[in-house]
């Protein structure tokens, strides 16, 4: 079976594809003085920007991994989820609480997406 990859670089591929699955690396918030909500707004933007860009939809997406810096940030950003979650087709998810890499990053997610026959 033949990996695709999109964006790939140096260090990462921003995802890979392995037959009809899409592994998408850890999307990260763009400012990291902001707060919980900003920051996980920017991150499920990024997601969906990828997602996008794969052909698929968020209704495609069969999991997420969220990693918090504080667990305290959970409500904040579970406020944001609940906005931006598709309601009819909610992905798995799992959260934990973790040292991200850099500093002022409160969360990191990653995404595991079903791809759609046509790409």
């Amino acid at each position: 079976m033949t990996l695709k990859r999109l964006k790939p670089g140096p260090r990462m591929s921003e995802a890979v594809c392995i037959g009809d699955i899409a592994f998408l690396a850890g999307q990260v918030p763009d400012d990291l003085g902001a707060d919980i909500t900003e920051q996980t707004k920017q991150v499920l933007a990024n997601m969906d920007a990828v997602v996008k860009e794969l052909g698929a939809s968020k209704a495609d997406i069969a999991s997420i991994q969220v990693w918090l810096a504080d667990m305290s940030d959970f409500q904040g950003m579970n406020a944001v989820w609940d906005e931006w979650v598709d309601r009819v087709s909610p992905p798995a998810r799992a959260t934990g609480g973790v040292a991200l890499a850099r500093a002022g990053m409160r969360v990191e997610m990653i995404a595991v997406v079903a791809m759609p026959k046509s790409v």
